[in-house]
Order: C-alpha cells, then structure tokens, then sequence
C-alpha cells in the first residue's frame, strides 16, 4: 500500500474505516483539520444558499452528510489529546479548540440556515416523516434555538466570542491538571513506607517510578479525590501525604493552577446563558436535556442528601470505634478507606486484597466483560493483532454477531501513563450509520498502573467495575443501528448516556458471569465460594460514603453554574465549604469526589452543569437492573429486549419512551434507594 501524503484526506482503506494509526504524525492533524473545517463551510454555505425551498433531503440529510474530513480526524485528534498526548499535539489543541468553536457556532448559528431548519419545523406535520427523521428534526430545531440561532446578529457575534474563550479555557484546564497531577504523584523511597501494597501494587509503583528515571516507587494519581492506595496503606503519615498530593491539585500557585481559569469559565458560562435567556448556565444546560430544569436537579439531589448523611454518621461511628480499639489516633479523612476496609473485614470476613489474585486483566475482560455481552447479545469478540492502534498498549477486537456478520471494533488501552489524562472514558472513532455506510470503531480508555515487563495485571474491586462500567459505553457504540450519524451510538440526551453502562455493571457480580472470570491467576483455581458469597454480602458496604463524596461533587457543579454573571467569587476554598454547608453534605472526613481545581469533568469534560447526570440516569438504570433480575439475568431472550429497545435506537429516540416501552412503565426512584441503601 502507498503511504498516503495524509492519512485523514481519504477514507481509510483499513477494515471498518480504523484509522491508519501507523501513517498518523502530529503535522498530519493540522493539514486535515483546516481542510475539513474549510470543506464543511464550502458544503453549509451550499445548503444555506440554495434557492430552492428547504426539504428534508436538501437541508438535515445535507448536514448530516456534510464535514466528512472532519469526522475521520477530530475524533482522533480527540483520542490522541486524551490518551497519548505531547507537547506537539497540547500545541495544537490550545490553537484549534477556539476556532473549532468558531466554527461550530458559524454553522449552527447562521440566519439562513436556521431559517431553513425554522420553515421545516414549522410544517413538519405536513412532511410525512418517519419516526427518526421526526426526531432529528425536533433535536436540531431545539438545539439550534438553545445555542441563540434565533438571536440578533450582534448577540450571536457575542456568542461566537464567548464560545472560543470557553473553549480556549477549558484546554487550558485540562492540560494544567493533567501537569499537575504527573507532578504530584507521590515518590517514595524507603520501602517501609509500602507497607500494605501488595505485590502487584508495587511492581505498577515501580514500574512507574522508572519510567520517570526515579528511584523507589512512584504512586500516581488517579482522577477522584479517594486514591485507591489509601484503603491499604497502613501508615497514617503515608496516607495522609497522598490524599494531600489529590487535593492540592490546582491550587498550589505556579503555572499549573487552575483556579482563575475556573473562575473565569464560570462567569463566561454564565454570560452566555444570559445572552440565551436563561437566568443561570445549569438552566440553559438542563433545558436540553431529560431533567428540564435546574430545579429537578436539586429536587432529586436534596431527596438523596439527608438518609445519605444519615449513613455517613452510622458508618463514621463504626470507623472511630475500630480506630479507639485498635489504638490508632482519631479518624481524619485519609484513613476512612483504610478503616473501612478494617471494618469490612471484621463484618464480612473479607479483604478486597484476596480477590485481587483472582481478578486478571486479560481473564476478567474476556471471560467477564466479552463472555458478558455474549450470553446477553450473542456477540463474538477476535483479537486483531495485525490492526494497529493508536499506543502500543491497546489491542483491537474485531466483534461479530452470534452468526458471523460484522458489528465493528473495538479498541481497548488500559494502562495509565504520563501521557494519558485521569479517569476512564469510551470514545467513538468511527460512527455507525446507514447514511454513511459505516459501521463503528470504538475504544475505551481506562487508567489501570501498568506492571513489571511479565508481571500479570491484577485488578481491584473498583477498576473491574470500572471496567465493566465503561464497556456498556461500548456496547451502546457498538450496538446501535440508526441512519444518520448524529443519532449514533451514545449521541443521546447526557443526562441519559450514564445509563447503559450503570446496567452493564450488573453483570460483574451474577454467578453466571463471575464464575467465568474470577479465576486465580497462578493456579487457575475458580474464586472459593465462601469468598464469593462474602464479595456478594458486601456490595453495598461503604456505599453512604462513596454516595455522600458523590452528591457533594455534585453540589458543587451545580452551585458553581447557578451563579449569575455578575457574582464574584474570590475564594474557591471559601465557595466550595459554603456550597456544601448550604446542601448539609460537609463532612471533615468526607471530601467530595472532586474539588473544584480538579473537576476535569466540568471545567473540561463536558459535563458541567450536568454532574448530576450519573445519578440521574442512575434511577432508570437501578430499575432496569430490577427488570433483569426478576426476568432470570444475563438471557439472550432478555438481552435481545434490552438492545432492541434501548440500545440500538441510539440518539433517534425520546429515551424516556423508550425506556417507558421497554418497561411499561417510567422509571421509579425506590430501585435507586434500594441498590444504595438509602431507604428506611
């Protein structure tokens, strides 16, 4: 094959469009990414002009077929910011993310073409659509007036400024985090101060102080503010330098510190929404999404908040009993997981560590997470080691259905790395579309420490769930069958795209699956059943804490984007315990999930104004998770209902209808209550 000048200018020759990663250097990025922005204005422009009168065909399927180039590159680019960055590629983001924004508001903000989209809402009665033309009618119509198209010339000027700041701002806090949290992993030298890793936890900080040239071991941070370290350590001083280490993150002074960008992206947030008609920037969010108002949002999350704390006080008087009769000093924030886990043990006759030999990588993906989708789904997963990825550490699958015909790729990088920024996320490289011909490439990204060169991958708890948690993102790329590309796949309301993937969870504790994948990794034996029954008796233990760090997160987004334009906050500390003092979820030993100078997920993620989004979609996954346990768990028969309705329809549905079909009924709350303990 001839190496193309430019791996983006032409479809990829590579089974299901994979982008040809091998050919793919930093300088090819900006080539494809001007010509695709140049490219899509020259085909809007086309549809915005034309003299004949709007159609369907002629002006939504045009946009919808319009920017291909820039449907191949972005979403690598995307994935290369995100998961493998440089000084090059952090280069080019900080360039282009003002005028991709620019250029997405010159397009859903043009006269004309609103016009054009306005006369066919207007008669769209008298169109004779099909259901998800209906609905992408309804969707761009809605989005286009939520984003000011319908505004004057001077206030979409405004907002096409606000909008290059914005994203100027939220680049900058990325990559000010991302320094910051390499820069603050903890080092330590003396290996007493290991004391309570186990093997597998200090080969990975070994591993990682190495490859920064260090000696010792090097403990990184993940992106919450609980580091999982901490239920384990057993030296109070250790503990408490590394949850420091997590919460200094953007507020230390120097380069790195993101509280002025924060605080200018709220107030311009607010500006804009303002501009838009909204009284707060968590309205104009919410009026887009299923929750309708800020007001909804609060409801859920004060119903939540009091039986919450409630759960936090029980357990916070079981961990200062356990510290008083072991003779350990009084509790302080660092040491909740690590008496937790004392707790645990003595409760439940169960340390999270025992299990971490039966929980390896390759076992727990392929006779977990794959063998999962194959009872539920029927499908085939095969490792394509001629494919390449986008790092050396990911592995692409190729998927198939139970009778050979192909369902698209997956690809799968586990491993964190300097490079890769926190958290565990799914991204869609490829779209799924009739419209298009394509079928999807996906990847999901997790951020597990990475061994000693032949060392087995051993999971905790929480990483297999998080595993399990970020493949039903996958399954809802993989699986959905729509024909246009902005229907795709988790293109669905954000408040709703949680919701696959909280089901998926399900399947990580049901006997069907677990004894398929909880295996020891040196002597192959099954997981004792005693120890099973013990892992399944605890699942909800700690839960007030992980919900109470949870809801505070939360709060604080929410707190943050309800601001008018005109409030000045000068003191992020200072607003942070107010906030929290105000929703009664202060807590000296319960810290929210994220602090405001390390919430990449709203002040880089997309997510802001929307935090709420996983509990929120957490009501109809609990209820779904009810659904599948009172009809016999991982069938065929009730995976085949589960895709057909509410996966495949992707973004070309209500989701509320559609969970109401599937259900026969609207999600309750009780499910919720139930699976977090919180009733009674």
């Amino acid at each position: 094959m001839t190496e193309p000048t430019n791996p983006f200018l032409e479809p990829s020759p590579l089974p299901y469009r994979l982008p040809l990663f091998a050919l793919v250097r930093a300088e090819h990025y900006r080539e494809a990414i001007e010509a695709g922005m140049a490219e899509q204005r020259s085909e809007v422009e086309a549809i915005a002009a034309d003299p004949a009168p709007p159609t369907f065909d002629n002006t939504l399927v045009a946009l919808e077929r319009s920017g291909a180039l820039l449907r191949r590159v972005l979403p690598v680019f995307e994935n290369a910011s995100s998961s493998d960055t440089n000084a090059a590629i952090d280069a080019l983001e900080a360039e282009f993310a003002p005028r991709l924004s620019a250029h997405r508001d010159a397009i859903r903000l043009d006269p004309r073409l609103f016009a054009r989209i306005d006369a066919l809402h207007r008669a769209r009665n008298g169109l004779g659509l099909e259901p998800d033309q209906a609905y992408l009618l309804e969707r761009v119509h809605r989005e286009a007036v939520l984003a000011g198209a319908a505004l004057g010339a001077d206030d979409r000027a405004r907002l096409t400024a606000l909008g290059e700041r914005i994203s100027t701002l939220t680049t900058a806090f990325q990559q000010h985090l991302l320094a910051d949290t390499n820069d603050l992993a903890l080092h330590l030298t003396d290996e007493e101060e290991l004391a309570g890793l186990d093997a597998g936890a200090r080969s990975a900080a070994r591993e990682a102080a190495a490859s920064r040239g260090l000696p010792g071991w090097l403990i990184t941070l993940v992106l919450p503010t609980g580091q999982p370290a901490l239920a384990v350590l057993e030296r109070p001083d250790v503990r408490d330098r590394l949850l420091a280490a997590s919460r200094a993150r953007g507020c230390r002074g120097g380069a790195h510190d993101t509280r002025a960008t924060l605080l200018e992206l709220v107030c311009l947030r607010a500006e804009r929404a303002r501009l838009l008609g909204f009284p707060d920037h968590a309205a104009a969010v919410t009026a887009g999404e299923t929750a309708g108002s800020p007001d909804a949002v609060a409801a859920l999350l004060t119903e939540l908040a009091a039986p919450t704390m409630r759960n936090v006080a029980r357990d916070e008087a079981e961990l200062v009993e356990r510290a008083t009769r072991s003779g350990a000093r009084a509790p302080a924030a660092s040491d909740w997981a690590y008496l937790a886990e004392q707790v645990r043990a003595e409760r439940h006759d169960l340390d999270l560590r025992d299990i971490r030999p039966y929980l390896e990588l390759d076992r727990v993906l392929v006779d977990g997470v794959f063998r999962a989708a194959t009872l539920l789904y029927g499908l085939r997963f095969e490792q394509r080691p001629q494919l390449v990825a986008h790092h050396p550490d990911a592995r692409v699958f190729e998927v198939f259905e139970e009778d050979g015909r192909p369902v698209g790729l997956y690809l799968f990088d586990p491993y964190t790395r300097d490079s890769k920024r926190g958290g565990a996320w799914m991204g869609s490289l490829v779209e799924q579309s009739e419209l298009d011909g394509t079928l999807p490439v996906v990847v999901n990204n997790l951020n597990i420490p990475k061994p000693a060169e032949g060392e087995p991958t051993l999971l905790t708890f929480d990483e297999t769930e998080t595993l399990f948690h970020e493949f039903g993102h996958a399954l809802h790329g993989l699986l959905a069958r729509v024909r246009y590309p902005s229907q795709a796949g988790t293109n669905v309301y954000r408040d709703f795209v949680e919701f696959p993937s909280q089901v998926n969870e399900l399947w990580m504790l049901r006997p069907e699956i677990l004894d398929g994948y909880a295996v020891h990794h040196r002597t192959g034996e099954r997981m004792p059943q005693h120890l099973v029954d013990r892992l399944i008796a605890a699942r909800g233990f700690n839960a007030g804490f992980g919900t109470a760090e949870y809801l505070a997160a939360a709060v604080l987004d929410q707190t943050w984007h309800r601001l008018a334009s005109e409030h000045e906050v000068a003191d992020v500390a200072a607003f942070e315990r107010d906030a929290l003092a105000a929703a009664g979820l202060d807590h000296p030993l319960v810290p929210p999930r994220y602090s405001s100078t390390y919430f990449a997920h709203v002040f880089a993620g997309g997510y802001d104004a929307g935090y709420y989004s996983y509990i929120w979609s957490e009501v109809p996954g609990a209820d779904a998770v009810e659904w599948f346990e009172e009809h016999g768990g991982a069938t065929r028969e009730n995976g085949e209902r589960f895709r057909r309705m509410l996966l495949e329809p992707g973004g070309s549905v209500d989701p509320l209808e559609a969970y109401r079909a599937f259900r026969g009924r609207d999600a309750g709350v009780e499910p919720l209550l139930r699976s977090r303990g919180l009733l009674g």
